[in-house]
């Protein structure tokens, strides 16, 4: 059971609130090289991020918001699953809505690379962490991340993620993280960056 503390004016993210975690999100990664490959437009992030929290993050992961401005979802790699086959088609129906030709077939791509990818060890899983445009620079997002960071150290946990923003690697480094190899999720895409925090020594150590 992991350790979290929460400083004030952030949250645990209620299952009510999986829209707000989509929106928050999806505003966060409107000018994100990787999901714009994925989506082809910036209306098909806020539905797309919103169900995978309602489906696949608050249900079995950890979800955090700080007001209207900012949100994270984790997850312990023993807690990953599979979504079910009618959230799946729900997924794909908003991407070929609301994203442009070839989206869904290129979110399925994404996903197995990043499913090939992804360590075997455990560890706990950043899935997305934003912050609004309006908020940026008020270093909410390393209040954002530290509760976490702080809980993987006390459990002895490494934690991981896959940096889809060449303009986040130094916000990630400066937590701890390390580069492990960039890969392509899909043919002719920009980049993910495979990165790796081995868990620091408490204080008291």
């Amino acid at each position: 059971m992991l350790e979290i503390h929460l400083p004030d004016g952030i949250r645990n993210a209620a299952p009510a609130d999986w829209r707000l975690l989509g929106d928050i999100t999806g505003e966060a990664f409107s000018q994100d090289p990787v999901n714009l490959w994925v989506f082809g437009k910036q209306p098909a992030l806020a539905p797309v991020f919103g169900r995978l929290a309602k489906h696949l993050y608050l249900p079995g992961g950890v979800c955090h918001i700080a007001g209207n401005d900012a949100a994270a979802m984790w997850m312990h790699s023993a807690d990953r699953r599979e979504l079910g086959s009618l959230v799946m088609l729900g997924l794909v129906w908003t991407m070929m809505r609301k994203g442009s030709q070839g989206a869904a077939k290129r979110a399925i791509a994404a996903s197995e690379a990043m499913a090939r990818e992804h360590p075997k060890d455990p560890h706990l899983y950043l899935f997305s962490i934003g912050t609004r445009k309006a908020a940026r620079g008020t270093g909410l997002g390393k209040r954002m991340i530290a509760p976490m960071l702080d809980a993987a150290d006390r459990a002895r946990l490494p934690c991981y993620l896959e940096n889809s923003n060449p303009a986040n690697t130094g916000f990630y480094m400066s937590h701890g993280f390390e580069r492990m190899k960039l890969f392509e999720p899909g043919p002719g895409a920009p980049p993910l960056e495979a990165m790796w925090r081995e868990p620091h020594p408490l204080d008291s150590e």
